[in-house]
Order: C-alpha cells, then sequence, then structure tokens
C-alpha cells in the first residue's frame, strides 16, 4: 500500500466540497440539489465511477469549474469520490441537502481553505481516500475582539440577523 498527500487546486474565489457517492445517478442527484437551493450558483461537479466504464461523470452550469473538478478527481484517482466546485454560494447552501442525498456516503470537506487529501493506493493504482488536510492549525484561542470581529462577519455577510 502506498499512501500520498494530493493537493486539491481551485480557484480563490471558489468554494468545494469533496465526498463519497456510490451510483452513477448522483451526479444527476447533486446537479439538482445545488440548482434547486441556489439558482444564483455557478459549480462544476465530477464523480468517479468505481464499477463499470470507471469514467468521471460531469455536470455543471460553468465549464472552467467543471474542468477544475475533473481535474482534480484525475489527479485523486480515487473511485465513488465526488468533487464540486462552487462559486456565488457557499457550501452551507446546499449541505443539508446533500448530506441527504441517497448515494452521497459521506463528506469529507466542504471549504474555501487549501485542502490536501491523504490518498491511500494498492498494487494496481486504485486509490481511497483516507481523510483530508483542511487549512491551518490553531494559532490560539478567541478573545473578545475576536469574538466581535466574528459576530460582525456573520451580520454583514446575512448569515444572522442585525
Amino acid at each position: 500500500m502506498n499512501i500520498e498527500l494530493k493537493k486539491i487546486n481551485f480557484p480563490g474565489d471558489a468554494n468545494i466540497i469533496l465526498g463519497q457517492a456510490h451510483f452513477i445517478k448522483t451526479i444527476e442527484d447533486i446537479y439538482e440539489i445545488i440548482v434547486s437551493s441556489n439558482p444564483t450558483a455557478k459549480f462544476g461537479i465530477a464523480f468517479s465511477e468505481a464499477s463499470g466504464d470507471c469514467l468521471i461523470r460531469t455536470e455543471g452550469n460553468d465549464e472552467e469549474l467543471v474542468n477544475i473538478a475533473v481535474q482534480n478527481l484525475m489527479s485523486l484517482s480515487c473511485g465513488h469520490s465526488f468533487i464540486i466546485v462552487l462559486k456565488n454560494a457557499f457550501p452551507i447552501n446546499i449541505l443539508n441537502s446533500l448530506k441527504g442525498c441517497q448515494e452521497v456516503v459521506s463528506i469529507f470537506c466542504a471549504t474555501a481553505n487549501d485542502v490536501k487529501v491523504v490518498v491511500s493506493y494498492d498494487d494496481e493504482g486504485n486509490g481511497g481516500i483516507l481523510g483530508v488536510i483542511d487549512g491551518l492549525k490553531p494559532k490560539g484561542v478567541e478573545n473578545l475582539d475576536d469574538k466581535n470581529k466574528r459576530k460582525t462577519f456573520l451580520r454583514k455577510i446575512g448569515y444572522k440577523l442585525s
């Protein structure tokens, strides 16, 4: 067995959701979840089949984001994985619906941070995601000023009442 660390590459103004799913219709169900949750979102989705044709299936409404999703899944080379590259929306807008999708087995991360994926490969080159490194380690504990900044930010972007 070989373990590698793979970086996910995506634009600085985007978020990603990396997960595991299990069926060919996953790609269409995720598409429907995104457009019904946030019709103004721009996104690309790629899903790796793990049997049959073993193709990377794609959907989305932004060709560049679809291509970025595909490049990342090709680099990971893991079956039954999916990635969503998302703009004009936050993962929080779709996560509950995504977790409720019948084909979604797990979500590894939903973030705008730098992401590294810990992947294990067998002797035949088949990969499986073991986990992710999402962002940076903690630098301390928030103080009163930090709390006020957090609360102000959440209200500024509309996630809490004024």
